[in-house]
C-alpha cells in the first residue's frame, strides 16, 4: 500500500521521486551460528566478529584536494553572473559524486550483511557527538556509519531479519571474550592488541569487541 511520494530536488538540480509503502513481511527465526557483531570502525566502517573488514575508502579525503580548487574558483567568481552558477553547479556535482561513492560501497555492504546473517548487532553510537570531536570530525563525516546502519536496518527488516542495537555505555573493547575478564587499560584507543592479564589470550582490539557486541546481542535476543 502506497503511503507518500515525494519529490525532491538537489544542489545539481537533479529530481528525484521517492515512494513509502507499506507491505506484509514474516519474521524470521534466527540461527544461532547466523548472528554476527560488528565493530564501528572510523578507517574500515566495521570490523565483524569473524575478522571482516571492508576496506572502506575514505571517498571524502580522496577528494579534498580537488573538491578545495573547485570551491577556490567559486569565490572568485562574481556574485549573479553566469560562471557563478556555472561553477556552482560544478561544486555540487563533485559532492554528489563522493555521496554517490559512498551510498554504493554501503549498498553493497549492507546487502551482503542482510543475506548472510539472520541478525546484526551493533552498539548504538552518538555520531553527532563524535562528529563535533576535533579529532574526528572529517573521519565521522568520511564514513557515514549513521548512513550505513539506516540502509541495514532497512535491508534486515524487509527480509524479517534483526538489528540489535548495544548499549553505547556496553564496555566491549575492555572485555576479554575468553574469560570475561575486564580490562580497564584498554580504554586507551592506541591499544590495537593486548593480552589478557587473566587467561593469556590475546586479542586484537576490534575483532574481541566485535565479538563480545554479538555475544551481548545474543543475551538479548534471547530475554
Amino acid at each position: 500500500k502506497i503511503k507518500t511520494v515525494t519529490i525532491s530536488k538537489n544542489p545539481a538540480n537533479k529530481y528525484f521521486v521517492s515512494v513509502l509503502f507499506e507491505y506484509d513481511n514474516q519474521v524470521q527465526e534466527i540461527t544461532p551460528n547466523k548472528i554476527v557483531g560488528l565493530d564501528f570502525s572510523m578507517h574500515e566502517l566495521f570490523v565483524s566478529s569473524n575478522g571482516i573488514s571492508p576496506q572502506y575508502p575514505r571517498f571524502y579525503r580522496q577528494s579534498l584536494q580537488k573538491l578545495a580548487k573547485e570551491q577556490r574558483k567559486l569565490s572568485l567568481c562574481k556574485k549573479g553572473s553566469n560562471n557563478r552558477q556555472k561553477q556552482r553547479k560544478r561544486v555540487a556535482l563533485l559532492h554528489e559524486k563522493i555521496a554517490n561513492q559512498r551510498k554504493d560501497f554501503q549498498h553493497k555492504r549492507s546487502y551482503w550483511l542482510a543475506d548472510s546473517y539472520d541478525a546484526v548487532c551493533i552498539e548504538d553510537l552518538n555520531m553527532q557527538s563524535m562528529a563535533k570531536s576535533l579529532k574526528f570530525g572529517k573521519s565521522v563525516a568520511d564514513n557515514g556509519w549513521g548512513m550505513f546502519v539506516s540502509m541495514l536496518k532497512y535491508k534486515l527488516e524487509e527480509r524479517g531479519k534483526k538489528l540489535v542495537k548495544i548499549n553505547k555505555f556496553y564496555p566491549s573493547s575492555q572485555i576479554c571474550h575468553v574469560c570475561g575478564y575486564k580490562n580497564s587499560d584498554t580504554k586507551d584507543l592506541a591499544i590495537r592488541q593486548w593480552e589478557c592479564p587473566e587467561c593469556k589470550s590475546q586479542h586484537d582490539r576490534d575483532i574481541n569487541a566485535a565479538i563480545n557486541i554479538r555475544e551481548e546481542g545474543r543475551r538479548i535476543l534471547s530475554a
